[in-house]
Protein backbone atom coordinates (compact mmCIF):
# COMPACT_ATOMS: atom_id res chain seq x y z
CA UNK A 1 0.00 0.00 0.00
CA UNK A 2 1.60 2.82 -1.26
CA UNK A 3 1.09 6.05 1.68
CA UNK A 4 1.40 9.49 -0.12
CA UNK A 5 -0.46 12.14 2.51
CA UNK A 6 -1.45 12.11 5.71
CA UNK A 7 -5.41 12.63 6.47
CA UNK A 8 -6.01 13.32 9.91
CA UNK A 9 -4.73 12.18 13.40
CA UNK A 10 -5.98 10.55 16.23
CA UNK A 11 -4.01 11.67 19.30
CA UNK A 12 -3.44 9.00 21.80
CA UNK A 13 -5.98 7.19 21.08
CA UNK A 14 -5.66 3.47 21.30
CA UNK A 15 -8.74 2.31 20.16
CA UNK A 16 -11.67 3.64 17.27
CA UNK A 17 -14.93 2.09 17.60
CA UNK A 18 -16.06 -0.26 15.04
CA UNK A 19 -12.83 -0.43 13.32
CA UNK A 20 -9.73 -2.08 13.61
CA UNK A 21 -6.70 -0.01 14.52
CA UNK A 22 -3.39 -1.25 12.71
CA UNK A 23 -0.27 0.79 14.10
CA UNK A 24 3.10 1.81 12.07
CA UNK A 25 5.49 1.58 14.47
CA UNK A 26 8.43 3.74 13.98
CA UNK A 27 11.69 4.58 15.70
CA UNK A 28 11.57 8.33 17.00
CA UNK A 29 14.28 9.02 14.48
CA UNK A 30 11.95 7.60 11.26
CA UNK A 31 9.11 10.38 12.09
CA UNK A 32 11.59 13.02 10.14
CA UNK A 33 11.72 10.60 6.98
CA UNK A 34 9.81 11.38 3.72
CA UNK A 35 10.53 7.82 2.22
CA UNK A 36 10.18 4.81 4.10
CA UNK A 37 8.88 1.15 3.66
CA UNK A 38 7.25 -1.01 6.66
CA UNK A 39 4.49 -3.21 7.70
CA UNK A 40 1.72 -2.79 10.12
CA UNK A 41 1.44 -4.71 13.12
CA UNK A 42 -1.28 -6.61 11.60
CA UNK A 43 1.58 -7.00 8.91
CA UNK A 44 0.23 -5.10 5.88
CA UNK A 45 2.68 -3.66 3.67
CA UNK A 46 3.21 -0.11 3.98
CA UNK A 47 5.19 2.31 1.82
CA UNK A 48 5.72 5.76 2.56
CA UNK A 49 6.32 8.49 0.32
CA UNK A 50 5.51 11.61 2.29
CA UNK A 51 5.76 14.91 0.92
CA UNK A 52 5.44 17.94 3.77
CA UNK A 53 8.07 19.65 5.74
CA UNK A 54 6.88 18.96 9.01
CA UNK A 55 8.02 15.32 10.99
CA UNK A 56 4.98 12.63 10.88
CA UNK A 57 3.55 12.87 14.25
CA UNK A 58 2.07 9.86 16.67
CA UNK A 59 -1.42 9.69 15.76
CA UNK A 60 -1.21 10.44 12.09
CA UNK A 61 -3.75 8.64 10.23
CA UNK A 62 -2.51 7.33 6.97
CA UNK A 63 -5.28 5.09 5.85
CA UNK A 64 -8.92 4.65 6.76
CA UNK A 65 -12.00 3.27 5.64
CA UNK A 66 -14.99 1.19 7.08
CA UNK A 67 -13.42 -1.22 8.49
CA UNK A 68 -9.75 0.05 9.72
CA UNK A 69 -7.60 2.68 10.19
CA UNK A 70 -3.70 3.07 10.23
CA UNK A 71 -1.85 5.10 11.98
CA UNK A 72 1.19 6.16 13.35
CA UNK A 73 2.59 5.45 16.79
CA UNK A 74 6.29 5.02 18.00
CA UNK A 75 7.86 1.77 19.34
CA UNK A 76 8.33 1.79 22.78
CA UNK A 77 11.94 2.37 23.37
CA UNK A 78 14.48 2.81 26.77
CA UNK A 79 14.49 5.86 28.70
CA UNK A 80 15.67 7.69 31.65
CA UNK A 81 12.95 10.13 32.79
CA UNK A 82 14.75 12.49 35.73
CA UNK A 83 13.12 14.27 37.76
CA UNK A 84 15.20 17.31 39.72
CA UNK A 85 13.75 18.49 43.33
CA UNK A 86 14.77 21.77 42.72
CA UNK A 87 16.16 24.88 40.56
CA UNK A 88 20.02 23.63 41.22
CA UNK A 89 19.48 20.48 40.38
CA UNK A 90 17.48 21.09 37.28
CA UNK A 91 20.41 23.72 36.76
CA UNK A 92 22.89 21.00 37.32
CA UNK A 93 21.53 18.17 35.48
CA UNK A 94 20.52 20.58 32.79
CA UNK A 95 24.23 21.26 32.32
CA UNK A 96 25.46 18.09 32.74
CA UNK A 97 22.94 16.47 29.49
CA UNK A 98 23.86 19.89 27.35
CA UNK A 99 27.64 19.24 28.36
CA UNK A 100 27.45 15.81 26.67
CA UNK A 101 25.11 16.83 23.84
CA UNK A 102 22.28 14.72 25.18
CA UNK A 103 19.00 15.19 23.07
CA UNK A 104 15.90 15.74 26.15
CA UNK A 105 12.26 16.32 25.90
CA UNK A 106 12.03 18.68 28.96
CA UNK A 107 8.87 18.93 30.64
CA UNK A 108 6.88 20.27 33.63
CA UNK A 109 8.36 17.83 36.09
CA UNK A 110 10.41 15.96 34.42
CA UNK A 111 13.69 15.35 31.87
CA UNK A 112 13.75 12.17 29.72
CA UNK A 113 16.55 11.48 27.43
CA UNK A 114 17.11 7.89 25.82
CA UNK A 115 18.89 5.35 27.87
CA UNK A 116 22.54 5.49 28.10
CA UNK A 117 24.31 3.63 30.80
CA UNK A 118 26.95 6.33 31.10
CA UNK A 119 24.55 8.48 32.22
CA UNK A 120 24.16 6.46 35.58
CA UNK A 121 26.83 7.83 37.52
CA UNK A 122 26.52 11.63 36.20
CA UNK A 123 23.24 11.47 37.48
CA UNK A 124 24.68 9.83 40.98
CA UNK A 125 26.87 12.61 41.23
CA UNK A 126 24.59 15.21 40.74
CA UNK A 127 22.13 13.23 43.26
CA UNK A 128 19.18 13.71 41.27
CA UNK A 129 16.48 11.53 41.34
CA UNK A 130 16.13 9.10 38.32
CA UNK A 131 14.41 5.99 36.64
CA UNK A 132 15.22 3.78 33.78
CA UNK A 133 11.76 2.53 32.06
CA UNK A 134 10.10 2.82 28.92
CA UNK A 135 8.09 4.56 26.76
CA UNK A 136 6.94 6.19 23.59
CA UNK A 137 8.27 9.26 22.15
CA UNK A 138 5.54 11.46 20.84
CA UNK A 139 7.75 13.87 19.16
CA UNK A 140 11.09 13.63 17.34
CA UNK A 141 14.12 15.14 19.15
CA UNK A 142 15.56 18.16 17.89
CA UNK A 143 19.43 18.98 17.03
CA UNK A 144 20.56 22.54 17.30
CA UNK A 145 24.20 22.10 14.95
CA UNK A 146 26.63 24.15 16.59
CA UNK A 147 30.58 24.81 16.21
CA UNK A 148 33.02 25.40 19.03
Amino acid sequence: MLIEKIIGNIGRTEEIAGKQLEWVELEWEELSKRILRTETTAGTDIALRIDQEEPLQYGDVLYEDEERCIAIRTKMEPVIVIRPKDMVQMGKTAFELGNRHTPALIGEKEIVVRADHTLAPLLDEVGVDYETTERRFTQPFKYRGHAH
